[in-house]
């Protein structure tokens, strides 16, 4: 590898959340994801909080942070579920917290009750950074609008754009109406199908900071052989 693909691989995984939220995901891959994420130095590995434990445990004294999900894949459970979910992750060691926010009631147009699921994370989360995954997939851009923007005022780090988990992932126009949306007051996570270099920068081109896929380890491979 030459030294400038090296540097172009180092920055690019530096953007990566290395992620397994696979449901049949087993301590061994857990493990493997870990030390991928070690060896890469990813700016993150992403796991269900039932994993959270471990991963802080496994990357304790690097760089790479532990970043878990709250209320997810759906969002449709108590606001009160996700705020405990959320400390208790971060109580673990949780340095990053990927909430799904309420779809249903945004698509209601019950903006308070968006609004205050959001905030409970953000409180309970404190002093660790909260992701709002607004799942743009089931959205109309008004509602992709409004959701960016009930985060921001909830205090939110970052919005993201989806799950992987419903019926679409993150879409390079998605992304660029959030960067519009946020401006520089929030980062942009773009997520989901997001399996190729190319795909990659075309996010990064757009406006997201980071992305969140279980392709790093391909992304990078291909931008350090490019």
């Amino acid at each position: 590898m030459s030294p400038a693909a090296r540097r172009h691989a180092t920055t690019l995984a530096g953007r990566i959340d290395h992620t397994l939220l696979d449901p049949t995901a087993t301590q061994a891959r857990v493990e493997q994801l870990c030390a991928e994420a070690l060896q890469y130095n990813f700016a993150a590995v992403c796991v269900n909080s039932r994993w959270v434990l471990l991963v802080t445990d496994l990357l304790a004294e690097s760089d790479v942070l532990v970043c878990t999900v709250v209320g997810f894949p759906l969002g449709a459970m108590s606001p009160q579920a996700k705020a405990s979910e959320a400390a208790i992750a971060v109580a673990q060691g949780a340095q990053e917290i990927d909430m799904v926010i309420d779809i249903g009631s945004l698509i209601a147009g019950e903006n308070d009750a968006v609004y205050a699921d959001i905030a409970g994370v953000v409180i309970a989360s404190e002093p660790m950074p909260v992701k709002v995954i607004i799942e743009t997939c089931l959205l109309t851009d008004e509602q992709k609008v409004t959701a960016c923007r009930l985060a921001m005022r909830a205090g939110a780090a970052y919005v993201k754009t989806s799950t992987g988990f419903s019926t679409g992932g993150a879409t390079v126009e998605d992304v660029r109406l959030m960067r519009d949306t946020v401006g520089d007051e929030l980062g942009v996570k773009a997520s989901g199908g997001i399996r190729s270099l190319a795909t990659a920068e075309a996010m990064l081109e757009a406006g997201a900071d980071r992305l969140g896929t279980s392709s790093g380890m391909k992304i990078v491979s291909e931008a350090s052989s490019r």
